[in-house]
């Protein structure tokens, strides 16, 4: 996902496999001259891989600003020998530290301020499953983030992998324009149910969207333009024609697509 306050500075949220068709397919995303990339910044919201492979396509000679919590960076970086591959010349790539509960403001490698400004948020999540074996968990291994846009005051928040809803990611989604919110799944049998995996949408760190407890029922009273994303290709959302989209719609949400773009 790409932000922009100016249509000029522009931010990708996460750095997903599929970030070079993503941006082939944005013209936003173009370069602008030889070796040149508008990106001016990544923020990563956790360590999967899904969220930190597309690093490794933004390996040329365009220098890169990375925002993560510390936790983050430090899985992606140490002990990674791919990690070699953007450390080709000095300072490629300079990472920024998040911190929980304080608001950062969003600039690129030459420090120019966008006017957007970013806070991270813990949520209930887990560690990368590379990562598993090497230690327990911590608040900042899965964030989301609440991002305000200075010269306006909109604000949107964006929780791409949401294991819960704490009091924080509660208070995060008040008072914002715009919510993106955990998809991954509708039911929290459903890889199971589809002899797919034994692994519960919990047991992955993901709220389910359907049921008592899913984020449909829990977030009904949110006033906010509400969007699910980080669809998995199990979940029948993606169909137009299913009972679960249909009730997602009548309850307000819109559900994400390749190349949808949202104006605030």
């Amino acid at each position: 996902m790409a932000v922009s306050a100016d249509g000029e500075c522009w931010f990708l949220l996460n750095a997903s496999p599929e970030i070079r068709h993503q941006i082939e397919s944005f013209s936003g995303l173009h370069p602008r001259a030889p070796r040149h990339s508008p990106i001016d910044a990544i923020v990563l919201t956790n360590g999967d891989l899904d969220h930190t492979l597309g690093l490794l396509s933004l390996r040329e000679s365009h220098p890169l600003v990375v925002y993560a919590t510390d936790r983050v960076r430090r899985g992606f970086t140490e002990g990674n020998v791919l990690y070699r591959t953007l450390e080709r010349f000095p300072e490629q790539v300079t990472w920024r530290s998040l911190k929980l509960g304080r608001e950062a403001a969003l600039a690129g490698v030459d420090g120019r301020e966008s006017g957007l400004f970013i806070e991270a948020v813990a949520v209930p999540g887990k560690l990368p499953i590379h990562l598993e074996p090497l230690g327990a968990g911590d608040p900042e291994d899965n964030i989301g983030l609440r991002i305000r846009e200075a010269a306006t005051g909109r604000r949107l928040a964006y929780f791409p992998a949401a294991g819960g809803l704490t009091p924080d990611v509660r208070n995060a989604l008040a008072g914002t324009d715009c919510v993106f919110f955990d998809g991954t799944f509708w039911s929290s049998d459903e890889l199971p149910a589809l002899g797919l995996g034994t692994k519960r949408a919990e047991d992955m760190a993901h709220l389910p969207v359907g049921g008592e407890g899913g984020s449909l029922a829990a977030l009904r009273d949110v006033p906010a333009r509400r969007i699910y994303i980080h669809i998995n290709n199990t979940n029948p959302l993606l169909r137009d024609d299913s009972k679960e989209r249909a009730a997602a719609e009548a309850a307000g949400w819109e559900i994400a697509a390749d190349g949808m773009e949202v104006t605030l």
